[in-house]
């Protein structure tokens, strides 16, 4: 089965397994505003919380990830969602007030089309540090951004599950980077000795780039160097399923390589406060830890022209109306 069978069948799936209150809160037209919000603070969304879904709803939920996503990043994004709970732990035991805002159970899923018509659809699932939009036609998955995914704590610092770490392939695959470069492609791409607080794109419909550096170009590095760029971008790449992952691949590659940027900021010492971005023809990546002694992920893939999927489908448009019509 194709991936965006896959996915059409496993949202169906969701859909069916709720009642028509829960349904009406969960679905929207496909030519809405509400499909370009999202958001990675805690607050509320709209759709359909896991709060509001019986188990066999939830675990619906959870499979309508692991369609679209990689193994990697469904694993990634429940490990998330649980870390709400250790987060209100920390905070409650330092005194913090508002830890009673951290909870698991605010996610927000919501579908917006029709899934397996004829028309565009799209999926998204959104709250704290989670934010996955998938967009479907036919049997062609035409958008898989905006997609970011955070951690807080990146690594738990006590108690349950003491020193495990969420995310650690975006930060470990960056420092590889840092690792490969010769003192001349360093200077190039380390540009700030402070990083900035948070990522620098926002969460319009639109990335905003004009702020995020650009550093070190790929077609100026060296063979190792290259490699560990390339291994770098090709992870926030596969967040999605294989087959999906390899197309938008093919698409970056296709675009211009060699034009991909790599720059970071802050200094290159783990646990203090570090910053960096990949930037391409087609799409940006930025990555930011200084929050809470630089324990605290941000790390967001956008594409330039086609998140939600929105150059692929004027494309597609386009050239269904200039096909001629067939005659009877």
């Amino acid at each position: 089965m194709r991936p965006a069978q896959e996915i059409t069948t496993a949202v169906r799936a969701w859909l069916d397994g709720l009642d028509d209150a829960q349904r009406a809160q969960a679905t929207f037209p496909f030519e809405t505003a509400e499909r370009f919000v999202w958001a990675y603070t805690p607050g509320e969304r709209k759709g359909l919380a896991l709060r509001d879904m019986r188990p066999g709803q939830r675990a619906a939920s959870s499979a309508m990830v692991a369609s679209a996503l990689s193994s990697r990043s469904a694993a990634e994004v429940q490990a998330i969602i649980a870390l709400e709970s250790v987060l209100g732990r920390l905070e409650q035991a330092g005194g913090r007030s508002g830890w009673l805002r951290r909870d698991p159970e605010l996610y927000w899923f919501a579908v917006f089309g029709a899934p397996g018509s004829a028309t565009p659809w799209s999926w998204r699932v959104g709250g704290h540090h989670v934010a996955v939009h998938v967009t479907v036609l036919g049997d062609q998955v035409m958008g898989a951004t905006p997609s970011f995914l955070g951690a807080n704590p990146a690594v738990i610092p006590s108690g349950p599950g003491a020193g495990t770490a969420t995310l650690p392939g975006e930060e470990a695959l960056a420092r590889a980077v840092l690792a490969e470069l010769t003192s001349a492609e360093r200077a190039a791409a380390v540009l700030d000795g402070v990083a900035p607080a948070d990522i620098l794109t926002g969460t319009a419909r639109h990335a905003d780039v004009r702020g995020v550096p650009t550093g070190v170009r790929h077609a100026d590095l060296g063979g190792a160097s290259r490699a560990a760029l390339e291994r770098l971008l090709r992870h926030y790449v596969d967040r999605m399923r294989a087959e999906v992952a390899d197309d938008i691949w093919a698409q970056i590659v296709d675009a211009g390589l060699g034009d991909v940027t790599f720059a970071w900021a802050g200094p290159d010492t783990p646990g203090r406060g570090h910053y960096y971005a990949l930037r391409g023809p087609t799409f940006v990546v930025e990555y930011d830890n200084t929050q809470n002694g630089a324990n605290h992920i941000h790390a967001v893939w956008r594409e330039l022209d086609n998140d939600w999927g929105e150059d692929m489908l004027a494309a597609h448009l386009a050239d269904a109306h200039a096909r001629p019509a067939s005659s009877a």
